[in-house]
């Protein structure tokens, strides 16, 4: 879906949208070399679920998401394309050929699992300042994964992003480590990012995500100011046993529940 095609970002709601990544599901299909199960079919079924948007990251060593699954995709959703890519020559190439509603810049290490961290924006401003001009030139809506950090919210205001993602990823695994004092302190990081954002640009947009689950999104999804929450591999792993309409159901469900 084109920038042209999907009228407003804006989210009007008092909770956070849904954003569903699916490369688990073409994770799953690459692990036998088989044509199925099929991510085109996953962000169908999670679209008539109630996601608000699909997540896809074309990673450089493409590991799970292909080529062929971008432009599929993109083709057919009636909600809105995530892009997650490295910021590299090829991939500006291919998400301006696509045209993606947002492209969300990443880190990217070949040898890690999933990403590690946020995005150094201060240390690449001149590079990252050019090459978000360049997507923004194609109708392309920009967001940047950072930590939750003053120095990286300020830089990708300054670089011109459309938006930022807060890595969650430490608040999660203190909660998995049941360590409640570290995941309060960086409940408490986030929401100082999130102000720090609002502060200094009132426009930008504010997703979050990485690590997410049912059992601790609600504390997340309660911050004032979140666009969007993008989730991907707990809400795959629930399908599993659930079913993937039934596993979308149950995160919104978590994510709107009142404390």
């Amino acid at each position: 879906m084109t920038t042209s095609s999907f009228a407003s970002s804006k989210n009007t709601s008092q909770t956070p949208l849904l954003g569903v990544n699916i490369d688990h599901v073409a994770t799953l299909r690459q692990a036998r070399g088989v044509i199925y199960p099929s991510p085109l079919e996953a962000a169908l079924l999670c679209e008539r679920a109630g996601a608000d948007g699909i997540t896809i990251h074309l990673r450089e060593d493409r590991r799970h998401i292909q080529d062929s699954d971008v432009y599929e995709i993109a083709g057919q959703l009636t909600t809105r394309m995530n892009l997650e890519m490295a910021a590299t020559t090829e991939m500006l190439v291919i998400a301006c050929e696509v045209k993606p509603f947002w492209v969300c810049l990443v880190p990217e290490k070949r040898a890690e699992l999933t990403t590690e961290g946020g995005l150094d924006v201060a240390g690449q401003m001149t590079w990252l300042t050019d090459y978000i001009s360049k997507l923004q030139a194609a109708g392309i809506k920009v967001s940047l994964f950072i930590d939750p950090e003053d120095k990286q919210v300020s830089a990708a205001i300054d670089c011109g992003a459309d938006a930022i993602e807060l890595h969650t990823g430490a608040y999660a695994e203190a909660g998995l480590a049941d360590n409640k004092t570290a995941q309060d302190a960086e409940l408490k990081r986030i929401k100082h990012a999130i102000a720090t954002a609002q502060r200094t640009n009132s426009e930008l947009l504010i997703n979050a995500g990485h690590g997410l689950t049912r059992d601790n999104v609600n504390a997340i999804a309660q911050i004032e100011g979140i666009y969007e929450l993008n989730i991907g591999h707990a809400l795959i792993a629930d399908a599993v046993f659930v079913g993937l309409e039934q596993a979308v159901i149950m995160m919104k469900e978590a994510m709107h529940k009142k404390p």
